[in-house]
């Protein structure tokens, strides 16, 4: 089996909150972009696009990309993990899509604190079962203990919204969407961890995420536009005043 890449705690620490840190910019970006085409979904195929074509030119640059590259078919050919785990990047597709479609409802803080509070529960299971490449982890009282905190954030962030004139009923799916999106996401890593370490470079299994991810999200979106046609088109020659509106939104 080959070595798991390790990263020293000093600099994965760091690149770990800055993923983090961007999460809540990713939402505003990809709810923005929904809003604007009127098409959540086409929305999400847009970021995921994007984010192919940047993970290609990386696999294509990086040694280490090209590497991990070679090592894709061999790994899949010789059942080095199950072959499920490739669809992995749908679920990146799912927490996307749930994005598009609620940050507009329920703003970006409640996003993430529904997001980290599903990915936090699921994260006990995950490590417990042993499916990511670090094996069985035990259960800690404080690890439960952040769980529930978890939870009670979410109760605490909507409560607001809550009270307004929406009512529970009409938060109810708006919640629900990225709380399971961040369920999933725990999966995800587990996987992603997994073939990661067989490929020897999480370069290429993010690509492979990137890949699926694209491919699920764009054969839905066409189903979608064969039952009820396109949305709003993509921001052209008025994209600067778009991005300004949407840097003043941000701001204000």
């Amino acid at each position: 089996m080959p070595n798991a890449v390790r990263f020293n705690p000093l600099i994965g620490l760091p690149l770990a909150i800055a993923a983090g840190a961007a999460m809540p910019v990713q939402s505003r970006v990809n709810g923005a972009l929904g809003a604007r085409l009127d098409d959540g979904l086409a929305a999400a195929l847009v970021s995921f696009s994007v984010g192919l074509v940047v993970m290609i030119l990386i696999s294509v640059l990086l040694p280490r990309g090209r590497a991990g590259a070679a090592q894709l078919l061999p790994a899949l050919r010789e059942r080095r993990f199950p072959r499920y785990y490739v669809l992995a990047g749908a679920i990146g597709g799912y927490f996307v899509l749930s994005q598009t479609l609620t940050v507009a409802v329920l703003g970006v803080a409640v996003f993430t604190v529904a997001a980290v509070a599903g990915q936090t529960l699921t994260g006990l299971v995950v490590d417990r079962l042993g499916i990511g490449p670090a094996g069985k982890k035990a259960l800690t009282v404080m690890r439960v203990v952040g769980a529930v905190l978890t939870i009670a954030a979410v109760a605490w962030a909507v409560s607001p919204k809550l009270a307004g004139t929406s009512g529970a009923s009409d938060l109810l799916l708006p919640v629900l969407l990225p709380l399971t999106a961040g369920m999933l996401m725990s999966f995800q890593q587990a996987m992603n961890g997994t073939t990661g370490m067989h490929y020897g470079t999480p370069i290429t299994a993010t690509l492979v995420n990137f890949i699926s991810g694209t491919v699920v999200l764009g054969l839905i979106w066409l189903v979608k536009v064969a039952v009820s046609g396109f949305g709003q088109p993509l921001p052209g020659s008025g994209t600067c005043t778009w991005a300004a509106r949407w840097a003043a939104s941000s701001l204000g």
